[in-house]
């Protein structure tokens, strides 16, 4: 009989052999065979990234995934159907080339603006959904995110479904002023309104997740999950250093720091990711009514 820690160590081994290895890049490759991982820096073949959840296969660091990608690898197939689908932004402050920088985003992208919202159904389970996309202009919050965002959680609760939302962004969006900052209390309001009805929030938390939107809506779920060593914070380590005049801990602001003091319910891994949100969803429906409509 093997023992049981020599069977796990068996187990591992031929996981290992089985592992996808980089390979050499050659310079007459055609373009989009490869996928570089931007942490380890190994080249692998992009099917392979692909089939394994866009996680890279060497050092298991979890590749950005546009909104289009995500929802597709959590929303259930043929379900989504996406809500306030024209909202686009326009130039009102006058900031210099911002109405030129929103139409290369949108031709380059496919989007409108930083975030896609609908109503799907993730195992059967039915809810609203937000996904950021940190392509467009790094996934900031200005006036049209937080309108979409407020009026998905307002869709969620004049209909009593719950609510999922991807985060991925550098904060409020510079170019918009304080109408961005604004949208921190806006989306807040509705998402206590959501809560006050008795209904789910989960927020999910994806590299990176910082500065207003961190300090509004992505704070709020009844349920936070983040994907590991995501990025997450308001300030970032250098200015906090400079304002404490400390030298922060090792891991700081990273997914698994904030698990560790409390912030983050649960860390999921990217494949694991729809299988949890729909055992959660299944866990605190009132029913087994469905309200996909």
């Amino acid at each position: 009989m093997i023992p049981l820690f020599q069977e796990r160590r068996q187990r591992l081994t031929r996981f290992k052999a089985l592992r996808p290895r980089p390979i050499k890049r050659t310079a007459s490759a055609p373009e989009g065979l490869f996928t570089r991982c931007p942490d380890c820096k190994q080249d692998f073949l992009s099917d392979q990234v692909a089939a394994n959840f866009y996680v890279c296969p060497g050092c298991g660091y979890h590749i950005k995934l546009t909104a289009q990608g995500r929802l597709k690898m959590i929303a259930d197939k043929g379900s989504i159907r996406e809500l306030n689908a024209g909202l686009y932004t326009t130039e009102n402050l006058d900031f210099p080339g911002y109405s030129e920088k929103l139409t290369s985003l949108q031709a380059s992208t496919g989007l409108k603006e930083a975030v896609i919202t609908g109503v799907c159904t993730v195992e059967g389970q039915s809810t609203v959904i937000a996904v950021m996309d940190s392509r467009f202009l790094m996934g900031s919050m200005g006036s049209v995110v937080g309108e979409k965002v407020s009026r998905a959680v307002e869709y969620a609760t004049k209909r009593r479904l719950p609510i999922i939302i991807f985060t991925a962004s550098g904060g409020a969006r510079m170019q918009e002023g304080i109408v961005s900052l604004m949208q921190m209390a806006k989306t807040s309001n509705a998402l206590a309104r959501h809560h006050k009805a008795g209904l789910l929030y989960i927020s999910c938390l994806t590299h990176p997740t910082t500065g207003g939107v961190t300090a509004s809506f992505a704070s709020l779920g009844d349920i936070i999950l983040a994907e590991p060593r995501a990025l997450i914070g308001f300030a970032g380590p250098r200015v906090i250093e400079q304002t404490i005049r400390q030298t922060l801990p090792e891991g700081f602001q990273r997914a698994e720091f904030l698990l560790e003091h409390g912030f983050v319910d649960q860390i999921v891994e990217r494949h694991a990711l729809r299988s949890t949100l729909g055992s959660l969803l299944r866990l605190h429906a009132p029913s087994s009514k469905s309200f996909h409509k």
